[in-house]
């Protein structure tokens, strides 16, 4: 029988759960390098950000594209799990979807830095875009229908043309300081709106 630790848990599962919060502040940190730095950042930078050794970093990601595609598949699923939790937190389902399209808007940052990595002949990052699609159409799908139904936007967008034009408008804002594309996001949120929402 294993010896318990000091909060009364086995050795094993203190080391499994140390490894599981290892892991998430690699890929956070390794999100925000990707941003700033792009794909090909050091590994070195990403284990001083996490403020982990780079063996660590090793253990849970062999290569980059392990990295990578690890990065994109946790921004995909913090965007998604996002969805419903907005919907019931916010005043409106309308603030609920321009909450989420600034989440999307952010997410769409790093998706931006990791393009060159997603252009590759690598399977894994062909698989990741379906992915993204099949948990972040539904996601949207929702917030609209609520918003709808709410009478805050107008029936008939449908959301892989929002999710589209809003990747669309994002393109370009990292290589030109004078392009915001939130402004327009906006200018097309509020295009879609009924007349009586404000």
């Amino acid at each position: 029988m294993a010896a318990e630790g000091p909060a009364g848990q086995s050795p094993s599962r203190s080391k499994r759960a140390d490894a599981q919060r290892n892991r998430q502040t690699v890929l956070t940190a390794a999100a925000e390098v990707f941003v700033t730095s792009g794909v090909d950042a050091p590994i070195r930078q990403i284990a001083t950000r996490a403020g982990v050794g780079m063996a660590t970093i090793y253990r849970h990601f062999p290569t980059r594209a392990d990295l990578v595609t690890a990065v994109y598949h946790h921004q995909i699923e913090a965007c998604a799990e996002a969805g419903p939790n907005l919907l019931a937190s916010a005043d409106s389902p309308l603030e609920a979807l321009r909450q989420w399209i600034d989440l999307f808007v952010d997410f769409l940052a790093t998706k931006h830095g990791l393009a060159d990595a997603l252009q590759s002949d690598d399977e894994r990052f062909a698989a990741l875009h379906a992915y993204f699609l099949d948990r972040l159409l539904p996601v949207c799908a929702q917030l609209l229908d609520a918003a709808v139904e709410s009478g805050d936007i107008r029936p008939g967008t449908r959301p892989y043309e929002l999710m589209r034009g809003i990747g669309n408008l994002c393109i370009g804002y990292d290589n030109d300081p004078r392009y915001d594309p939130r402004r327009l996001i906006a200018l097309l949120l509020q295009g879609l709106q009924r007349p009586h929402a404000s």
